[in-house]
C-alpha cells in the first residue's frame, strides 16, 4: 500500500489567540502559551517548560503563522488538520476566529475538518484543581442543531473539507452525552443533502460502542490508552497506603501519575481495532502545565519510540480491508499544555516529524 492511500489527520488547538472569556477567566491576554511558559518542573528531571523552536510563540490571528503550520505539515506527511470546534449551544462559540479566517481567505490550502469538543470546561482538564464550571455545554434541541449546522455550513462547504468515504468528516468528542444523538444525526443528514453536501461521516472520538451504528455514527478513533493497560495495577494495600498519604499530605505535593512510553509503544493497540475504528497515536503527554500533579504524563517518549507506535499503526491500518479511505489520527498537532504536539521544540527539533515522514514513506 502506498504512503498516499494513507491520511493522517493531526488535532488542532485554536487557543493560541485571546478571547474575551479567557481574558475574564484567567487574565488579559491569556493564551495557550500561557499555560506553557509558567510550567515548572515536578520532579528531578521533569521536562519542564516545554518550549517551541522553528515556528516560535505564534499567534494564530496571523495568517503567516497558519501557513507556516500547514507548510510544515504537508512537508512531514500530515494529510489534514482536525480543528477543535467549541459550540455550547444555545448559538455560543468560542475560539472559532482561526478557522473562519482560513475559510474567509483561501489560505493555507490544506485539508481540515472540525471536531467538535461538546465538553463542559471544568476540572482539571481546563487548568481547575476543583469543579468549579467555566462554562457549561448544553443540548438545547432541534432548532439550536440547526442553527449549528448552517453556522458551520461555509466550512463544510470549503474546497478544502476532508471527506471520508465521500463525506464530510465530522467527529465528536463526547457522542454519549448528546441526549438525542439519533435525532442529531439524522436532522444533519437531511440537512447535508438539503443544501449540496454528500452527507456526514460521523465519527465518535475515543469509543468503539457498536451501538452507536444504530443511532447515526459511521467511524470510531481508538480510544485513549488506559492508564491500567499501560502498567501494573496497584494492589489494594498500596492503594490504602497512597490514600492514607494523600489524608495527611497537601495537594501539591501529590505525585503526577506516570506510564512508561516504552510500554505504550509495547502495548499499541492494546486490542484489535474495528474495520471502521481508525487508530490513534500520541507523539507524547505531559498535562502537568494545565493541572499540576493532578494530571498525567508519559515518561520516555522519544523520536525512535514514536517511530515505531506510527509503525504499528500503518500496520493496523493495512489490515483494515473494508476502508475506501485510510485514516491515522495524530494526537496533536499543537497541543503545547498537554505536552502532546509534532511542532518542532527546542529539544527534539523536527525529528518527530521526521519520524512520522520516514515511516510514512517506509510503509
Amino acid at each position: 500500500m502506498k504512503s498516499s492511500q494513507i491520511k493522517p489527520i493531526a488535532f488542532y488547538l485554536p487557543q493560541f489567540h485571546p478571547i474575551p472569556e479567557n481574558d475574564e477567566w484567567w487574565g488579559k491576554g491569556f493564551t495557550e502559551w500561557t499555560n506553557v511558559t509558567k510550567a515548572k518542573p515536578l520532579f528531578k528531571g521533569h521536562w519542564q517548560p516545554r518550549l517551541p523552536s522553528d515556528l516560535g510563540f505564534y499567534d494564530l490571528r496571523v495568517e503567516e503563522s497558519r501557513i507556516a503550520q500547514a507548510e510544515m505539515a504537508k512537508e512531514y506527511g500530515v494529510y489534514g488538520f482536525a480543528y477543535w470546534h467549541y459550540w455550547f449551544g444555545n448559538g455560543k462559540q468560542i475560539l472559532e476566529r482561526p478557522l473562519q479566517e482560513v475559510v474567509s481567505t483561501g489560505k493555507p490550502d490544506f485539508p481540515f475538518c472540525l471536531a467538535w469538543a461538546n465538553q463542559t470546561w471544568s476540572g482539571t482538564w481546563h487548568g481547575l484543581s476543583n469543579k468549579k464550571v467555566l462554562i457549561e455545554q448544553l443540548y438545547p434541541g432541534e432548532e439550536d442543531y440547526r442553527a449549528h449546522f448552517f453556522k458551520i455550513l461555509p466550512i463544510l462547504k470549503d474546497k478544502r473539507y476532508i471527506q471520508i468515504n465521500g463525506k464530510c468528516l465530522f467527529m465528536i468528542f463526547r457522542v454519549h452525552e448528546i441526549p438525542d444523538l439519533n435525532s442529531f444525526t439524522s436532522l444533519w443528514q437531511i440537512l447535508a443533502l438539503e443544501n449540496g453536501l454528500p452527507g456526514f461521516h460521523f465519527t465518535a472520538i475515543h469509543d468503539d460502542d457498536d451501538e452507536l451504528i444504530n443511532k447515526g455514527i459511521n467511524a470510531f478513533i481508538q480510544k485513549q490508552p488506559e492508564r491500567h493497560l499501560l502498567g501494573r495495577r496497584k494492589s489494594i494495600s498500596e492503594k490504602i497506603i497512597l490514600k492514607f498519604k494523600h489524608t495527611f499530605k497537601s495537594p501539591q505535593k501529590k505525585e503526577i501519575d506516570k506510564i512508561d512510553y516504552q510500554s505504550y509503544v509495547e502495548k499499541f493497540p492494546h486490542c484489535k481495532l474495528k474495520d471502521n475504528e481508525y487508530p490513534m497515536i500520541f507523539t507524547d503527554w505531559d498535562n502537568s502545565p494545565r493541572s499540576g500533579s493532578d494530571g498525567w504524563m508519559f515518561v520516555n517518549s522519544t523520536p525512535e519510540l514514536f517511530s515505531k507506535v506510527v509503525r504499528k499503526a500503518i500496520n493496523v491500518i493495512k489490515q483494515q480491508s473494508q476502508n475506501e479511505d485510510k485514516v491515522l489520527i495524530i494526537k496533536s498537532w499543537n497541543e503545547w499544555a498537554e505536552g502532546n504536539y509534532l511542532e518542532p521544540d527546542r529539544v527534539n527539533g523536527r525529528k518527530y516529524l521526521e519520524a512520522l515522514k520516514n515511516e510514512l514513506i517506509d510503509n
